[in-house]
């Protein structure tokens, strides 16, 4: 392995555009900088050179950069070209990009592959430029937030024989590096760009990144054109707002939109059914397994089935997130390859990807592993895998299968199993059956997850009890054992026919990775709106009738509490109404100006106002 051509100036080393934007960095100032051989945009031609710093900021709020990665006969796998060419990546991310960009040799992908990949950042990098654009994640729903310490790899890998080649193939793999886990829309802009990359090269790929630097900010919420190459998709972004499994691209589409090539109904989600066919009769458990964070080992014959497949099960419990890390494709070269298949200690919370034969003895230890065959197209129901014990899987030619001794909590539900096994025999389309699966388990998430929210919304303090002259009141503690007595009444009972052990799947939950990190966020949630009511209780107040009650020093003291109060508002984007800000800022002048002139002066220098 190795890293050549445009890509061969390492981490340590700094061209001419990358002393531009040091340069920029350190005086604070806007900075253009051109890529190699292009020359400087007119101000009107490009009305997203106002959003921020650099040259490439609209590129780089869709993506970190593209890379193309070769197969070298001396050299094994090559990052030949990273672009654009001042991008960042330490050596040991290249690393990871060159040995994940291709199928493993036993895979045989002959002709076009597309897969996803999920990789670890590495410590120390410094936070981007582009953090101005990090704003946009609040409206997100919250699995579709970036995850500041994984990038995303969206490979499009060509293998086809080539006599005029020493190997006898041509093998290469076009790569976007993003932060977004956009799957869909990613895969669809590779289908778009990569076939004529291959014919083209080079002076293709450039044009192809300028088209995106074009583009409107990923926005949820707004309906966007992107235009790439010749072709215009349109695209929207859902937000934490929309009802959970829906989508609003379809209300958009009744115009005739002679302009646009593409219409994505989505942006992330995979074909859940065709990745559940195999195993839709046990796919009540493998979410049971998804939730509670179980350490889940795929094992497939190729890439994009592997990805697919980890996909589709880290999408199956939304819209709750999955808390721990996930690996759509994972390799024996892989950076953590050691910390996941140690034996020293007990699997961790992950769900790995997995194509090598190596992988049936490394992981063997693993509880839970599912082994799929080919994925059949949509229309075909390949034979359903059963769930066998861990101690029959001797080698990756093992029969297809769940491998594991966990007994489900919850009692399978026949209906959803008769309703889809009559899909099948109707030939109903993959993507109607995805729909049924899909709000399947909408449904049976939201039960599961709606008595936790309505015990949670009962920590919160009452309102009456936000005093403006006191600290905001704390929220009261999660009690495990407080909470299962609610289940009783205002149980899952009252919105799912399933039947079985809840309460048994509740006690495993609140020790899992997943509830730890939803009840994180919500707590941070809740403590941000107790921060926001008691901002507006503040607001309420004769604020400079209380200063005509006390001392110099005790106004003093207020006016900067306040201004600590704005500064924390803008910077935690807390939820206040529209006025509260204003209301604030002309409460601060006023006191401000009741003052004495010399402390007028120092007043109004300390922070904003």
């Amino acid at each position: 392995m190795a890293l050549r051509g445009l890509a061969a100036s390492g981490p340590g080393s700094r061209g001419p555009l990358d002393e531009a934007v040091a340069a920029a960095e350190e005086r604070g100032a806007p900075a253009v900088v051109v890529a190699a051989g292009g020359a400087p945009e007119d101000d009107d031609e490009d009305e997203g050179r106002g959003r921020g710093l650099l040259r490439w900021d609209g590129f780089s709020a869709w993506l970190h950069c593209v890379c193309v990665v070769g197969f070298d006969l001396e050299l094994g796998q090559a990052v030949e070209v990273i672009y654009p060419q001042h991008s960042k990546l330490t050596d040991k991310e290249k690393t990871n990009i060159c040995y994940l960009s291709f199928p493993d040799s036993n895979s045989g992908c002959l002709g076009d592959t597309q897969f996803c990949f999920r990789f670890r950042q590495s410590s120390g990098r410094r936070v981007s430029l582009h953090c101005l654009l990090d704003h946009y994640d609040k409206d997100l729903p919250v699995y579709l937030k970036k995850d500041p310490a994984y990038f995303y790899g969206y490979v499009y890998f060509r293998q086809v024989r080539d006599k005029s080649l020493k190997r006898g193939y041509f093998q290469k793999s076009l790569v976007l590096i993003s932060k977004l886990p956009y799957i869909h829309f990613f895969h669809t802009v590779l289908k778009q760009i990569a076939p004529e990359y291959f014919e083209k090269s080079e002076p293709y790929l450039e044009a192809a990144c300028n088209d995106v630097d074009r583009w409107p900010a990923p926005v949820p919420g707004k309906t966007l054109h992107l235009p790439i190459m010749g072709v215009v998709m349109k695209v929207r972004i859902p937000t934490c707002h929309d009802k959970p499994g829906t989508t609003q691209i379809a209300q958009l589409t009744q115009q005739a939109d002679t302009h646009i090539s593409v219409i994505l109904p989505t942006v992330h989600e995979v074909d859940l059914f065709r990745c559940f066919c195999p195993v839709f009769l046990h796919s009540q458990m493998l979410w049971e397994l998804v939730l509670l964070g179980e350490p889940l080992v795929v094992m497939a014959p190729s890439p994009s089935e592997s990805s697919e497949t980890v996909l589709a099960l880290v999408n199956c419990i939304s819209p709750l997130k999955y808390f721990s890390d996930f690996r759509p494709y994972f390799t024996i070269h892989d950076s953590e390859f050691k910390e996941y298949t140690t034996r020293t200690q007990a699997p961790p919370s992950v769900i790995l990807g997995v194509t090598n034969p190596f992988f049936a003895k490394t992981l063997q230890h693993w509880p839970h592993i599912i082994r799929i065959g080919d994925l059949k197209p949509a229309g075909e129901i390949p034979k359903q895998v059963k769930v066998k014990k861990l101690k029959n899987l001797k080698t990756l030619d093992s029969k297809p299968g769940v491998y594991t001794s966990y007994k489900p909590y919850l009692n399978r539900d026949e209906e959803i199993i008769k309703q889809l096994q009559k899909g099948v025999q109707q030939k109903r389309p993959s993507e109607a059956q995805s729909v049924i699966l899909r709000r399947y388990f909408l449904e049976l998430t939201q039960s599961f997850i709606i008595p936790l929210e309505r015990y949670v919304a009962s920590l919160m303090p009452l309102q009456k009890s936000i005093s403006p002259w006191k600290s905001p009141p704390q929220l009261r503690q999660f009690l495990p054992e407080e909470f299962m007595k609610t289940l009783e009444k205002t149980g899952p009972q009252l919105t799912s026919r399933i039947k079985g052990d809840w309460i048994g799947l509740y006690r495993h939950f609140l020790k899992s990775p997943n509830f730890d990190g939803w009840f994180k966020t919500r707590r941070k949630e809740m403590t941000q709106k107790l921060e926001a009511l008691h901002l507006e209780a503040l607001c309420e107040e004769d604020l400079l009738l209380w200063t005509q009650k006390h001392t110099e020093v005790e106004t003093v003291d207020l006016v900067l509490k306040l201004k600590n109060k704005l500064l924390q508002a803008d910077r935690e984007r807390l939820p206040v109404k529209p006025d509260t800000m204003e209301k604030l800022r002309t409460h601060i002048d006023a006191i401000i100006l009741a003052l004495p002139e010399d402390l007028q002066g120092i007043l109004l220098k300390t922070g904003m106002t």
